[in-house]
Order: structure tokens, then C-alpha cells, then sequence
């Protein structure tokens, strides 16, 4: 019965709302190319620019409360992370490193990061104090959330549950595209927290984010240690905002070694240019309210 629920909600997302396939990545080196479904009442610009309103109100509220420390030295490590991976997202989405990205560091004792919608990044300072993170590691974090972001999980995301959605709303009529997409919007976005996204989307995630990390130079390898660290903490009572949507297991860092193969080279060829690059500033800020 359940899964003749489903299958007829899904049903209900094709006929009333549209849903279109579409490639939103390039394969790269590791070969994520699945075709994904995207509601067609939920256009990107519109969630990108919900998603940016929701996104610089969390930062002035963490201005206000004193913990926006995007200008500190935390800050400026992660800034300085975040600007080499986003030059190497042309691999896997030309155009995308034009978007407007922003990255804002948070401290609080919180073991999060996420990457939203068009490109906007949060990082709590309890992910990386906590984790003693190197830089590879955080470059490892950061990439799989630019993943995220590159593959619109959060629209696609959406986009699966307004099959829910749009089957309770049935019996009214008056629910147009916009008014649609709007109340989606404001169902599923919260900044800071993520998404839940599914398995499948960890997954390409994390060989997305493989491949930006070893193309910017840093260690992929390095992606082991973070999950077992990962692990190591998740065991020690208390399970970490970040583990809640990104779980740890023998399987992930299976993976995570089987894709390395093809990952190293694009690692050793950047490291040897790695002395001699100045990479191009991109317009990571601390937000964008003023």
C-alpha cells in the first residue's frame, strides 16, 4: 500500500506540476552523470534567491549575537579553502564558479557545514575544532557540501517531496505554480541545518567533492581520515549535527578508496603546478545584506 502511495504521488508531481530531466553536472573523472527530475513550478533562480534571503538573515543574526567570525583567522582559512575549490568547479558545471558565492564562518560548538542553494556556504567553528581538522580534511568537507551544491540536491530534493506536497493539495485547485513553489520553499529550507538528503545523493557528493579536492590540490587521501574521525566522534555519545545527515560507515569510505584511482593523478599533476598558481579571487564575502 505504501508503495502504491508513493508511486501515485509522484504520479500527481508529473501531471500537475511538471517534472523535467536534466543533467545539472558534467561526469568529471569519477562519473556521476545519473539524470535527475526537477519540478518545473520550483525554478532554480527563484529557490537560489529564497535561499539567499534566508541565508544572509542567519548571518546577521549571528552577527548580532557576536559569533560571525568570517573575518578571523578560522575565517580566512576556510575563505582561502573555499576559493580553490570553486575554481575547479568549471569540471563539473561551467558558469558555476560566476555564482554568487559567499562563505561565513559561525562559532559555535556545532559539528555542521553545509553548502546551499547558489552557492552559499556556512561553517560552524566546532566542526573544525572539535575534528582538528587539517587543511586537506576541511578541503574534503567543503568540497562534499560544493558538491551538493553543484548537483542542485536541494532543488531535487524539493522537487521529490512536492509529490507529498501537491497530493494533499488536491482537493484545492487555487494552489498556482509560484504560490506552489513559494510554499516548498519555506517547507524545506533551513539555513545552517541541511537537508537530509538520500544516500544517493551523499554518494555523488562525496566523489564530486573527491575530484574538486585533488584538482585544487589538495590530498584526497585525506577524505579517509575525516570519515573515520567522523566515526571515532560519533561513538562518543551524542550524535554530531553533520553525522545526522551525513552518515559514516565502512561502505562510504569503501567508496571513497575504490574512486581514488582516479582522483590521484589529477592530485599529483595540481601539486606540482601548486607553487607556481595565484588563484583568482572569487567574490567569497561575509554575506550579502549590505
Amino acid at each position: 500500500m505504501q508503495r502504491l502511495t508513493l508511486v501515485f504521488a509522484l504520479t500527481q508531481v508529473i501531471l500537475l506540476a511538471g517534472c523535467s530531466g536534466v543533467q545539472t553536472t558534467q561526469p568529471g573523472v569519477v562519473g556521476v552523470d545519473r539524470t535527475q527530475y526537477m519540478i518545473d513550478s520550483l525554478p532554480a533562480r527563484e529557490l537560489n534567491g529564497a535561499y539567499a534571503m534566508a541565508y544572509a538573515k542567519a548571518v546577521r543574526r549571528a552577527e548580532a549575537e557576536g559569533k560571525l567570525v568570517t573575518e578571523s583567522p578560522v575565517g580566512r582559512r576556510v575563505i582561502d579553502i573555499s576559493v580553490k575549490l570553486v575554481e575547479q568547479v568549471p569540471a563539473f558545471r561551467l558558469g558555476a564558479e560566476r555564482w554568487g558565492w559567499f562563505v561565513n564562518v559561525i562559532d559555535e560548538d556545532i559539528v555542521n557545514a553545509n553548502c546551499g542553494p547558489g552557492g552559499k556556504i556556512l561553517v560552524y567553528t566546532g566542526l573544525i575544532d572539535r575534528l582538528a581538522l587539517t587543511d586537506d580534511e576541511l578541503a574534503v568537507v567543503l568540497g562534499h557540501e560544493i558538491g551538493h551544491g553543484l548537483r542542485d540536491h536541494a532543488r531535487e530534493h524539493i522537487s521529490t517531496k512536492a509529490g507529498f506536497e501537491i497530493t494533499g493539495a488536491l482537493g484545492s485547485s487555487v494552489l498556482g505554480a509560484g504560490s506552489l513553489g513559494k510554499t516548498l520553499i519555506s517547507k524545506s529550507l533551513d539555513v545552517g541545518v541541511g537537508l537530509g538528503f538520500s544516500r544517493r545523493d551523499e554518494v555523488e557528493a562525496d566523489l564530486i567533492g573527491l575530484e574538486l579536492v585533488a584538482r585544487a590540490g589538495f590530498d584526497p587521501r585525506a577524505s579517509v581520515s575525516l570519515w573515520e574521525k567522523m566515526a571515532a566522534i560519533s561513538q562518543g555519545g551524542g550524535m554530531p549535527a553533520f553525522l545526522s545527515t551525513h552518515p559514516s560507515d565502512r561502505a562510504r569510505i569503501k567508496r571513497l578508496n575504490e574512486a581514488m584511482p582516479k582522483v590521484m593523478p589529477l592530485f599529483r599533476a595540481a601539486s606540482m603546478q601548486i607553487e607556481q598558481r595565484e588563484p583568482e579571487r572569487y567574490h567569497l564575502t561575509q554575506d550579502d545584506h549590505h
